[in-house]
């Protein structure tokens, strides 16, 4: 038995790898994006596709991923989704050109968008009958994501510095090796479930949202009132809407709408969507203030966001759980996200002359506290809503939620951005301008999402998000 519980706690650790490493790729480029420009040849309105490329496939698969985790089970899916990652890395790192730099991005967002679900999917398999040690999975597991995208911009920052550009991709590699060597023998097998794939579905999604991105980023240059412009995001509703359509109409369908109606799993998902639209435009754009206006180099530039990873790993592990068990999942999340607004509205007042002490420490801590507090218990509100034959599905859909906020907050607010002057290189009062633009319209994200968070999530009190959504897994869904 203590061979067991002993396992159980190893395999979580290769679940918060994981979680910590599909995060990480989002954020481990951020610093190396002006080498990369130089490198590569990149234009600066199309240099957030670095970003795009990967979160557009991650978040357009990840429905298809959480539904092959639920056919074919989740420690296979688990297993080719890094060894895919692996694949993808080994191409970006030796990328020489523009096009075969992003098609590997893509292929790293394809492999992610497979261990993501089935991650969570082994998460509720080993910890989800025992509601206590649910509860601290779940924190340690919410711990990993943002730290990793933190984290990431740390890393990014020495092998970048000190090595080049190409090992932050490389920086992959053994670590995907290690985690293949060590899934067979702490990982539970799963059994496969019959059932078919919707890969028209799959194909429309991921187009429909990848359109979506293209349109809004490409906007500030086309025009807003550009016909290029308005036909991207007319063909990007079509094809959403067809996937609509496909999933209400087939028999065995990608995503069953149904569960939709499960208490809480939607309110959940629009909490993680615009937790994602405010957060990652948050740290690219802080990236390129420290980097492009203060003058910060590679790896200070990463080492002055490590205060942000430790209060967010600190939060998450210490302090988030406690809250959710005092004043209930919905206060933490809307506490959180205000405290999110608070902070990006703080940054807002980023000056040229600025210092990191003034202009960063204090603003990114309260939105690194915010997030936080927010991230645990709509995410656990989020998974424990769905019935148990469906947690990958679940796992899917919220992490798409998050991942596709991500993408379409960052596209939203390059275009903020480009027009506020943040195109304008060399030229600090523009430069700062539209990043402070960026870091006001994530506010606005992050306020928005407190308010709708407050109208639409369901009161609990006395439980952790986790502990409290199990009622719902046994038979509300």
């Amino acid at each position: 038995m203590e061979m067991a519980t002993s396992r159980r706690w190893w395999a979580l650790g290769l679940i918060a790898l994981a979680q910590f490493m599909v995060i990480m790729d989002t954020s481990i480029i951020g610093v190396a994006l002006p080498r990369m420009r130089e490198d590569l040849g990149f234009s600066p309105e199309h240099l957030s596709w670095v970003f795009n490329a990967y979160v557009v496939a991650f978040g357009g698969l990840l429905l298809l991923g959480g539904r092959l985790a639920d056919l074919f089970g989740a420690r296979r899916m688990f297993v080719a989704g890094w060894a895919i990652l692996l694949a993808g890395s080994l191409a970006a790192g030796l990328a020489g050109s523009v096009a075969v730099e992003l098609t590997a991005r893509a292929v790293q967002g394809a492999g992610a968008a497979l261990i993501a679900p089935s991650a969570l999917t082994l998460l509720m398999t080993l910890f989800g009958g025992a509601p206590k040690e649910l509860t601290k999975a779940l924190a340690l597991y919410g711990a990993a994501a943002p730290a990793g995208g933190t984290a990431g911009v740390f890393l990014g920052g020495v092998l970048t510095q000190y090595l080049s550009w190409p090992w932050v991709f490389y920086v992959n590699v053994p670590i995907a090796v290690l985690v293949l060597a060590a899934v067979p023998a702490v990982m539970p097998a799963g059994a496969a479930r019959p059932g078919s794939l919707d890969l028209l579905g799959a194909l429309l999604v991921t187009a429909g949202l990848g359109a979506a991105v293209f349109a809004v980023v490409r906007a500030p240059e086309a025009g807003w009132g550009a016909a290029q412009t308005w036909l991207v995001l007319a063909g990007a509703v079509v094809a959403l809407a067809a996937f609509v359509v496909r999933q209400a109409t087939r028999r065995d369908p990608l995503v069953r709408l149904a569960i939709f109606r499960a208490p809480n799993l939607a309110a959940a998902n629009l909490a993680q969507f615009l937790l994602g639209a405010a957060w990652i435009p948050m740290w690219f754009y802080l990236n390129l203030y420290l980097q492009q206006v203060l003058g910060y180099s590679a790896f200070p530039s990463g080492a002055a966001l490590l205060p942000m990873t430790l209060l967010i790993m600190v939060g998450m592990i210490a302090l988030a759980p406690r809250v959710i068990a005092r004043f209930g999942p919905k206060p933490t999340v809307v506490t959180g996200l205000a405290l999110l607004a608070a902070g990006l509205a703080w940054l807002a007042f980023v000056r040229p002359s600025g210092s990191f002490a003034a202009d960063v420490l204090p603003a990114s801590l309260v939105a690194a506290l915010g997030m936080a507090l927010a991230f645990i218990p709509s995410l656990g509100t989020a998974i424990g809503a769905a019935r148990p034959e469906e947690g990958g599905l679940a796992s899917g859909i919220v992490n798409t939620s998050y991942q596709v906020g991500s993408a379409l907050g960052l596209a939203a607010m390059t275009a903020v951005a480009a027009a506020a002057g943040a195109d304008r290189l060399g030229d600090l009062p523009a430069l700062t301008s539209g990043y402070s633009a960026a870091f006001t319209g994530a506010a606005l994200v992050a306020a928005a999402g407190a308010v709708l968070a407050a109208l639409t999530l369901r009161t609990r009190t006395g439980a952790p998000a986790a502990a409290a959504a199990e009622p719902e897994r046994a038979g509300t869904a």
